[in-house]
């Protein structure tokens, strides 16, 4: 369990007040956290296990993100992510992925590609900085990084929705 997600009450309280359900995207902006999204999802899906923490957010432990290989899971939780926003119809959707992870380039254009199949307009990036990316943008956000979700007004948990929907149960921290 990593203790750094454990947030004093009236933290969590707010957190959760920023979190919007699905229907809510619908013709709004959305920016999503690209390797949080898609290592949390994927993780749900291969059977690791996720947690929903206290602050209502769903996570997984694995710790990857520098180092993170895509595996046999990657395109199918890619897929989910995108289905689940085409159906929800954001106006836009912008996908952040860390430069520094190396294959970035590949995945931004697959995902370029997924999100022109699925017509959602928008774009996939690779960005140094990720989480300040996040923090400033106007708009949805979608990732399970505290500090991120924090700076964020309002916030959506792709991975909890695929949970929802897939009836994965996660733990509770």
């Amino acid at each position: 369990m990593l203790l750094r997600n454990i947030v004093p009450a009236d933290t969590a309280l707010v957190r959760m007040a920023k979190s919007l359900r699905l229907e809510s995207v619908r013709g709004r902006s959305v920016f999503v956290d690209g390797y949080n999204a898609l290592i949390t999802a994927e993780s749900l899906m291969a059977g690791f296990p996720v947690y929903l923490c206290d602050d209502g957010l769903v996570r997984d432990t694995r710790g990857y993100f520098r180092r993170y290989k895509s595996s046999q899971f990657a395109i199918r939780a890619l897929c989910e992510i995108l289905d689940l926003l085409a159906e929800a119809a954001p106006s836009r959707l912008e996908v952040l992925l860390d430069e520094q992870i190396s294959r970035s380039g590949e995945l931004a254009s697959i995902v370029r590609a997924m999100m022109g199949e699925r017509h959602l307009l928008g774009d996939a990036r690779c960005v140094r900085d990720v989480d300040h990316q996040l923090k400033i943008c106007e708009g949805i956000v979608s990732s399970s990084d505290g500090n991120v979700i924090d700076a964020a007004s309002n916030i959506i948990d792709l991975p909890a929705e695929i949970a929802r929907r897939r009836k994965i149960s996660t733990q509770i921290v």
